[in-house]
């Protein structure tokens, strides 16, 4: 028989379990549906809590002007992705165009009417980019693509009506060429049939009669050709064998005789330089400049050209009159990075400037008073950004007396004493470059967990000349592993950080890095994030999609020739899985076309066997890294978790 006693106090357990369930929920933050998690324990609301307002930081990027008034298009995230917003003046309220779950990659009016805009979607992350006309009149999209293959590019013809773009719906994996009538879908016609995934349309003639097609080989190699368009057929422009060279895109001059592009044609960088068509002979126009030409955008006219370069990793604006080919430098911009600038007239220019104390916002420019005038105040989720730490470049010298370089913010010294835990923090690419911009979320591991954040440009950057950009390809690929081991000693000998305290971290190709050193130098680091990274080349290349993977193979080595897959294999972080006795973070994209979902669960299935502290976090409507707000907010509150407990110790 039960004691009334026992009853009673079974009764008040199951009242104190309810109570701690509740609580729990409670004090716990909730996964999305689009997740998936493994490992990873419930997160306490306190760290939600903390985080919050680095959370809330938004962005706003020049698109395009309106060419009938002096308004812009913009893109921001006002709800959980960025969207098409109108600005109709400077500190304008931005109207919300469009509403999807997906990112819209980017939005241009027409040359002639503000009736519509063109703007640029995939879905979940998987990069088959479709191509929709909005109607201003209606609000209603219009799909002017296949709605199925990937489609890149997108530039108009002179009159507006034709919208000429690549396509990879023949084979998916060749880039074709296509034109559309904007405002009749079933004119969609292939123009050319190319070979080969990295073909793009740089610009068209006004008479609309020749194209400019671009055939991207690697970051150190593209070839340039002239198409005409009522036959379909092509003629060189520039070399197709012999030294390899790289040309950063190409558009016409007024008169279609001559060409402006960017290359780095006998020279370590890419130079503004002028082709006559007729004869190929090109002259440089900006040899005195020791940097990068990146960017270049011509008046409607074709009578200015701006053009930014990239010195030592801040954005410089320079403005050329193509009547002298003469430029002087623009006055009155603030440093920073400097992206998407468009020409308005004659006299205005759109752009988005970024700066480590304000995240990126929608500016313009008058070439003539050198006024600039910001167009939006992107919200900073109430934190005052002027507080917020800038960077510092250091340098370092690796295993082969290679110069190094990387930027370091420090947290406050104000708030902060002794030693600094450090976060390495390595970018993509690998042909991409860290540079000294907002740091956004990663404000909060500087201000609130006191962490110094090292972004280095290991060999294969850009930025630093064509020699350098060449250093990691193929065989050489452990050279860039060295690189981080020689930071490794610097961050040893530097008194304000603390070498028993790093955590390497970094998405796509760093998080191949990422990957890489969690074995190589298992023994200096306390634990590490990767994010959508490469576990091994070889399996890698042969499972990347089709129409980027002889583009990969250029950087990263053939894996069908026996001897590059063997220095592959050799390297594989999924080969040497076991030797990483370091608690590791795992993030990938269900739907990532770039780097699939497998390269993560066939490492993640290995190492959680001999690796107890092993999380693992899948975004099953993400791509190639987390883009939805609510995705990215769990991944940083998970990733704040794991950085306290396996970084900084707390219990």
């Amino acid at each position: 028989m039960t004691s009334h006693r026992f009853i009673r106090t079974f009764a008040i357990s199951l009242t104190f379990a309810a109570c701690a369930t509740a609580l729990a929920q409670t004090d716990t933050v909730s996964m999305p549906d689009s997740l998936m998690a493994e490992g990873i324990p419930a997160i306490p609301k306190e760290i939600a809590d903390s985080v919050g307002r680095y959370t809330e930081f938004r962005t706003a990027s020049f698109n395009s002007w309106n060419p009938v008034k002096r308004q812009m298009l913009i893109t921001t995230r006002f709800a959980d992705t960025a969207q098409v917003h109108l600005v109709a003046m400077p500190d304008g309220d931005r109207r919300q165009l469009t509403f999807f779950p997906d990112a819209i990659q980017r939005a241009f009016y027409g040359p002639n009417t503000d009736d519509w805009f063109i703007y640029h979607k995939g879905v979940g992350g998987d990069e088959q980019f479709q191509f929709y006309r909005y109607d201003m009149a209606t609000g209603t999209s219009t799909l002017l693509t296949d709605g199925k293959s990937r489609n890149t590019d997108g530039i108009l013809s002179y009159d507006g009506k034709w919208l000429i773009y690549m396509s990879t719906r023949r084979t998916g994996n060749d880039s074709d060429l296509y034109m559309v009538d904007v405002t009749n879908p079933s004119s969609d016609h292939m123009v050319a049939q190319l070979t080969g995934g990295g073909w793009g349309a740089t610009d068209i003639s006004d008479d609309g009669k020749t194209i400019i097609l671009q055939n991207g080989v690697s970051a150190n190699e593209s070839h340039l050709f002239l198409l005409d368009v009522a036959s379909g057929q092509m003629k060189p422009l520039t070399p197709t064998s012999g030294p390899m060279i790289a040309y950063n895109g190409a558009v016409f001059s007024a008169d279609a005789k001559s060409i402006y592009l960017g290359s780095d044609e006998g020279t370590e960088f890419s130079e503004l330089r002028k082709m006559d068509v007729a004869t190929g002979k090109t002259i440089s126009l900006t040899s005195n400049i020791p940097w990068d030409v990146e960017g270049y955008t011509l008046t409607r006219d074709r009578s200015r050209l701006a053009f930014s370069t990239n010195e030592n990793g801040m954005s410089v604006l320079y403005l050329l009159d193509t009547k002298s080919d003469k430029y002087r430098k623009a006055v009155g911009i603030p440093v920073g990075d400097i992206s998407g600038f468009s020409w308005r007239n004659n006299d205005e220019l759109g752009l988005s400037i970024n700066s480590a104390r304000a995240a990126v916002d929608a500016y313009s420019y008058d070439t003539k008073s050198g006024k600039l005038t910001r167009w939006t105040h992107s919200e900073a989720g109430g934190l005052d950004t002027e507080k917020f730490q800038e960077a510092k470049l250091i340098k370092w010298k690796s295993f082969d007396g290679r110069e190094i370089s990387a930027w370091l913010t420090m947290p406050p010294s104000s708030k902060y004493s002794g030693p600094r835990p450090v976060m390495i923090d390595i970018h993509g690419g690998p042909e991409s470059q860290a540079r000294p911009g907002f740091m956004g979320r990663y404000n909060y591991y500087i201000n609130e967990l006191g962490i110094a954040v090292i972004e280095p440009n290991v060999r294969g950057s850009t930025g630093f000349g064509k020699t350098f950009l060449k250093l990691d390809n193929g065989v050489l690929r452990e050279d860039t592993y060295k690189d981080i081991g020689a930071l490794l000693d610097w961050v040893k000998a530097n008194p304000d950080l603390d070498s028993n305290k790093v955590m390497v971290t970094g998405g796509s190709y760093g998080g191949h890095m990422t990957y890489a050193l969690s074995y190589y130098y298992a023994d200096r680091i306390a634990c590490s994030v990767p994010i959508v990274g490469m576990t091994n080349l070889v399996t890698f290349l042969e499972n990347t999609s089709g129409y980027r993977r002889d583009l990969r193979r250029v950087e990263y080595g053939d894996e069908r020739d026996p001897a590059t897959r063997k220095v592959l294999e050799d390297i594989a972080p999924m080969n040497h899985a076991t030797q990483i006795t370091k608690p590791v973070f795992i993030i990938a994209g269900q739907n990532d076309p770039r780097v699939p979902i497998s390269e993560a669960t066939q490492f993640e299935t290995k190492i959680k066997g001999s690796n107890a502290n092993t999380w693992f976090l899948v975004g099953k409507d993400e791509g190639h890294g987390f883009i939805k707000k609510k995705n990215r907010d769990y991944q940083m509150y998970a990733t704040v978790l794991f950085m306290r407990k396996f970084l900084l110790g707390a219990p």
